[in-house]
């Protein structure tokens, strides 16, 4: 029981001595079962856990979590199962353990896989009982402490794991202390030649930095002193982590690195730390835009201090945080003082509490819209931003994004219905791009239109998980709908005289069985992405030896969506006689009949074009390419411009290319209904005495 004496005066200094014995009996479970097994250090397994229970301890976790730490590793490593635990110690410390455990039973066709499939499960695990996590980051923090014992690989690996996932979860949690701690031993892990360079250096200037951070301190609390203020005060070195991200992010020399200093000024009330700020700033002299009010708008992990930055004695800049008591509790232990600072008559949720269940029930959704593990490791670690902005709705609620998040990236934040039916943005009353980042402090106004969808085009600027995904479902789901109308039209127009609706059903389930498809409206979605031959499953639905030719084109209305794509080496309009190619995963390419490119497939895979018309009910617009052969003089591209607007269209592209001497080419891509608006722009364009020839222009760019 000798392990068990130094965690149990922790225990014993929050806890009451019927939880202290509960913990005990959980102890000598995990000792019994542990019994014989060793660490690579040479230690008896049973050391780690107790470890693990000490750093919670440090952080008054409920008696629950301390069990739950000792017995994290019983269900993985020997023969107690869950149920076990359950009878034993109740359902929830059994469940946690279970979170926590590693799940190596599980097969994967990669190590990558089984290591995003484990970190998907550990999230959720997360979402169920935030303790589970505590548990997690805690054994991660032991076994970073004793990584010495295993060999170089195994150590950068896990190193790299813990910058990578580790270390933005403590900190988007608001657990400061833990989160410091991990990130210097993963730098030492990591890289530690760098570590033991940078330490030199920093010991090497130490004297003369240990004399400025008390000279400075006591300037500090000189001043409070003189207008009555109260305060606890303490100066301090920036972590070695800290400062090696500072040289690479802005690519610096150690002696470059000047605000290495930091103070903490922690007092009674919220007023007395704004009192504090202007003492300080009349004190040194601040530096501008270097001050941050997370008191008035805490970070998105609940953290809340007040920072500036100030040229402190001999120049040297000095960064000064100030924060109440019951913060800087926050500030180190984030959710973990939900259980640490508050009594035990207070049954409220701390500022991190609420802010960590916000996160979770975000990756609720992440996961549900996510369609792989891949995919929602990817989300989790693009929403571990250490960094965010803060802009406002035209009401003035306040909404926290990550760093460089644009228009789309606030309207799925406002609600996915508002993202999904975006069209505008104003910013401080005025239009704005919805791809340029918003700014802190904006006023942002989202314009919709009931009849909008979201563009795959916002993916290259939304830098927020929740907005990803969403766009990411959405076009998922628009596609599988368009896919399966398509395949319906392809398969009709296969089955010739024969009705779909004629076929028997047990024919259909046979060939959706043969093709490996889960249902029929699967196989149909294949059908209209070209993953399957639309002839080639008709055959099998009516017989090999059917007839089943038709002559009857494909009709195509132009409103396909993202299946049907109008290829740019030919730019076919309505009125032009047309074929598609089917294209495996991405559905039929509609050319003109004499292109080039279409010429050459029709030699090579003949089976893949389909002759195809344009339906009565057209709707939407067409893009036509014009090449225009003009003299160029002053005023000559906007008089251009004003000719196809005269016409009805729009130029939503233009190149240019000089021929010779003021003779140029220009080639202009233009919205069109149809060839008669076509043909009555060229005739506009003509018109101008600068033009001296106009022909429909295709580019020569192959499929």
């Amino acid at each position: 029981m000798y392990l068990f004496e130094g965690l149990k005066q922790k225990l014993e200094t929050y806890l009451p001595p019927e939880t202290v014995g509960e913990i005990q009996r959980a102890f000598v479970l995990a000792r019994d079962a542990h019994s014989g097994q060793m660490r690579s250090s040479g230690d008896p397994y049973i050391t780690h856990p107790v470890a693990v229970a000490a750093i919670l301890a440090d952080m008054q976790l409920d008696h629950e979590a301390i069990m739950a730490a000792l017995l994290h590793d019983v269900i993985e490593d020997t023969s107690q199962s869950k149920e076990d635990l359950s009878r034993e110690f109740g359902d929830t410390v059994a469940d946690m353990v279970e979170g926590v455990s590693k799940l190596d039973k599980i097969h994967f066709s990669s190590k990558q896989e089984a290591q995003a499939e484990n970190f998907r499960k550990m999230m959720m695990a997360m979402v169920q009982d935030i303790r589970v996590i505590l548990i997690k980051l805690a054994d991660r923090t032991h076994n970073m402490r004793t990584l010495g014992s295993l060999r170089p690989d195994k150590r950068r690996r896990i190193a790299r794991e813990t910058l990578d996932i580790y270390c933005p979860i403590a900190h988007r949690l608001g657990i400061h202390d833990m989160k410091n701690e991990l990130e210097d031993l993963g730098f030492q892990a990591m890289y530690p030649l760098r570590y033991r360079a940078l330490r030199g250096a920093v010991n090497k200037a130490r004297g003369n930095r240990k004399e400025v951070i008390e000279n400075t301190q006591r300037e500090v609390e000189a001043r409070l002193a003189e207008v009555g203020i109260d305060a606890q005060t303490t100066g301090r070195e920036k972590q070695l982590y800290s400062i090696y991200r500072k040289m690479q992010n802005k690519e610096l020399m150690f002696n470059e690195v000047m605000d290495i200093y930091a103070f903490r000024v922690v007092v009674d009330s919220v007023d007395c730390c704004y009192r504090v700020l202007g003492a300080m700033h009349g004190l040194f002299k601040p530096i501008d835009s270097r001050f941050k009010d997370y008191i008035a708008i805490p970070r998105t992990n609940g953290y809340q201090s007040l920072h500036t930055a100030l040229v402190g004695p001999r120049g040297i800049p000095i960064e000064i945080q100030i924060r109440t008591k019951a913060m800087d509790t926050m500030a180190d232990k984030g959710v973990a003082a939900h259980w640490a600072y508050k009594d035990a008559s207070d049954t409220s949720d701390t500022t991190a509490q609420v802010r960590a269940r916000r996160w979770m029930q975000s990756l609720i959704e992440l996961q549900q819209s996510a369609g792989s593990s891949f995919e929602f490791i990817e989300n989790v670690k693009t929403d571990l931003f250490p960094d965010e902005i803060y802009v406002f709705t035209p009401n003035g609620r306040i909404i926290e994004l990550p760093l460089g998040a644009t228009a789309v990236d606030f309207a799925y934040a406002v609600h996915t219905d508002i993202g999904n039916t975006c069209v505008g943005v104003k910013v401080e009353r005025r239009p704005f791009s919805l791809s340029k980042p918003l700014t802190n402090g904006q006023t942002v106004e989202i314009v919709t239109s009931p009849n909008a969808k979201p563009n795959a085009s916002w993916l290259n600027s939304v830098v927020s998980a929740r907005a990803r995904a969403k766009i990411r479902q959405y076009l998922k789901q628009l596609r599988s709908n368009d896919a399966i109308e398509m395949g319906t039209r392809l398969l009709r127009h296969a089955l010739g005289e024969t009705k779909l609706e004629d076929v028997k059903q047990e024919d259909i389930e046979r060939v959706v069985k043969d093709t490996h498809h889960k249902n029929f409206d699967e196989l149909l979605a294949d059908i209209g992405l070209g993953n399957e031959m639309s002839a080639i499953i008709a055959r099998r639905l009516l017989g090999e030896s059917a007839d089943i030719d038709s002559k009857q084109k494909v009709a195509i209305r132009g409103t396909e969506g993202l299946v049907v794509t109008f290829s740019r080496c030919c730019y076919p309009i309505p009125d032009d006689e047309i074929v598609a190619m089917l294209r495996p995963g991405k559905g039929l390419a509609i050319h003109q009949t004499g292109c080039s490119n279409i010429r050459r497939m029709s030699k090579e895979e003949p089976h893949r074009i389909m002759n195809m018309q344009w339906d009565e009910d057209l709707e939407g617009d067409f893009h036509a390419s014009v090449r225009i052969e003009i003299l160029n003089t002053q005023g000559t591209l906007a008089k251009l411009t004003t000719m196809v607007a005269a016409a009805d269209s729009n130029i939503i592209g233009l190149q240019t290319e000089e021929k010779e001497g003021n003779l140029y080419y220009i080639d202009i891509e233009l919205t069109i209904a149809n060839r008669v608006q076509l043909a009555n722009v060229m005739r506009k364009i003509r018109s101008m005495p600068e033009v001296q020839k106009v022909s429909r222009h295709s580019q020569t760019k192959k499929n």
